[in-house]
This record gives structure tokens, sequence and C-alpha cells, in this order.
């Protein structure tokens, strides 16, 4: 039986030849690319004008990869004062790669209410909050610091488009490559794959398979839109979806 990874490149490639090498048989069908974002132009100014008591988000390793690329582009670096918080492990593995800076992080779930629960956001009235992210996504987590006195500050250091397919002639290739396992990795790419493949093939194949999300959220969102088997990773990094698969 296959496995059909929809994240997008390279880490969608670099799981699929993970699974590979294991002896499974898997696929890669990004449904999203990555380009960079249209605030870039003011991260420069945003992440100078932040005091050694503020606070610096990073949302996803490609939001670190692309403000990273802007700020060599520009000569610049990362900022040594601000304290900084990654969603999640692999986010602050690329984060304190690139910046040298320790980076806090939520260890057991990578969402917004456990990143939330650290205790150095409790008491953060007045101090500047910096979040990178792509388009929109973890309202929130501004919402929340915000309401805790921050004065919060998004980046678009990436975009996330659709990729666009043939959704019948996608769904009689990956049912006839007997694709029984699905990876999805946020609730867009999983909106865009239910609405992608057309009904029959929906209600025949789509529903029918296994299909491996990243959170409880994610997982709640799969059985409103009509998927039964469904089993949640420890968190969102290939990592965890290795361990979750095997």
């Amino acid at each position: 039986m296959s496995i059909l990874v929809t994240r997008p490149s390279p880490k969608g490639e670099e799981l699929v030849s993970r699974l590979r090498t294991l002896g499974r048989v898997a696929w890669s069908f990004p449904l999203i690319e990555i380009t960079p974002g249209r605030e870039l132009a003011a991260l420069s100014p945003a992440l100078d004008a932040l005091r050694p008591d503020d606070l610096l988000f990073a949302l996803s390793p490609h939001a670190v990869s692309y403000a990273h690329a802007h700020l060599q582009q520009q000569g610049q670096h990362w900022p040594q004062q601000a304290a900084c918080f990654a969603i999640g492990r692999s986010t602050a593995l690329a984060l304190h790669q690139v910046s040298g800076r320790q980076v806090r992080y939520p260890l057991d779930r990578e969402i917004s209410e456990v990143l939330l629960q650290l205790p150095e956001l409790q008491n953060i009235t007045g101090k500047k909050a910096l979040i990178l992210r792509g388009n929109g996504g973890r309202e929130l987590l501004g919402e929340t610091l915000a309401a805790r006195g921050a004065e919060v500050t998004f980046c678009e250091c990436y975009q996330r488009s659709a990729v666009h397919y043939d959704g019948a002639a996608e769904a009689m290739r990956w049912q006839k490559r007997e694709v029984s396992t699905l990876v999805v990795t946020s609730g867009e790419m999983l909106h865009q794959l239910w609405a992608l493949i057309p009904q029959w093939y929906r209600e025949h194949w789509l529903l029918r398979c296994r299909l491996l999300v990243v959170s409880e959220r994610l997982a709640q969102l799969a059985r409103e839109l009509g998927w039964q088997e469904i089993q949640v990773a420890d968190s969102a990094d290939n990592d965890a979806l290795l361990r979750a698969l095997q």
C-alpha cells in the first residue's frame, strides 16, 4: 500500500525519500508552493525596533529561511537582544542555526495554545512582540499576546499558494497506485485536497484512506470533512511523521 505526502518542497520530497529508504512505497504530491512574503521589506526595521526584553517569534522553518535570506541580502544580522521563541522543535533549531540564539519552544505539541503556556509569556505588558509567519495563520497567538498587553506586529516572510492540478486525473492516478495513507500537515491543505478530488473518488477512495495529521485540531477538521481513520503525529517535523508512519 502506498503513502501520499502532500507537504510542500523540500520537506515533502525529503520525507518520501526517507520512506523509500525504509522500503515503503511513497509519493510526493505538494499541494502548496512557497514563495517570498510581501512584508520582507519591513523585516529589518521591525527587528531593529526590538529592545532587550522584547519578544521574537518564528512560526515555521520557512519563515526563518526566507527572513534569513533577506537579512543576508541586506548585509544585516539577527538581533542579539530580544527573547526568541518558536512554534516547535524544527523551527527552533532553524532559528538557532541562523541566529546563534537560544530559542524557547513548547516541548509536547507544536500549537499556539501550548506555546502560550511558557512562563516567559505570562507577564508581557508593554513588550513588543514580532511574529514571523506566512500569509495568515496563528491569529490566536497574536490575539492572546495583545490581550496580555504586548504590542504585536506580524511580518509575512513567505506566502503559501495553491498548486493547481486536474482533480479527476490525480484521483485516478493515486487510486491506481493503491494509495491508502495520506499525510497532511495543515488545515489549508486538507480543505484543498478534499475540494480537489471529485465527489465519486472522494467517497470511494479519498475518505477511505488512513489520514496522518499533526494536531488534534486538524484531526477534528478531518472528522468534519468525513475521514474516519485518523492518526495524530507528535509534531509536524519529518522525524515525528516518520515515527507515526512506521
